[in-house]
């Protein structure tokens, strides 16, 4: 099934139910989903470190993954 018959199908059992539980789990659903925002949980220490990381790599500081483990095995 793609996408689009998904909604229609999901749609279609929301307009045909009463059950206030069963709409109020689905807003619940959809309003975590936009809240769920990893960044915002990561501490100051780990942004700092993905955002140092993604520099150095932007500044091609770099090293070939087989180079680093023949160096470490």
């Amino acid at each position: 099934m793609n996408i689009q018959a998904e909604k229609i199908e999901i749609m279609k059992l929301i307009l045909e139910t009463d059950n206030p539980d069963i709409l109020e789990s689905i807003k619940t659903l959809f309003n975590r989903n936009k809240t769920l925002d990893f960044w915002g949980t990561l501490s100051q220490d780990q942004k700092n470190d993905i955002l140092q990381g993604i520099d150095e790599i932007e500044n091609g500081e770099i090293v070939d993954y087989e180079d680093f483990m023949k160096n470490h095995r």
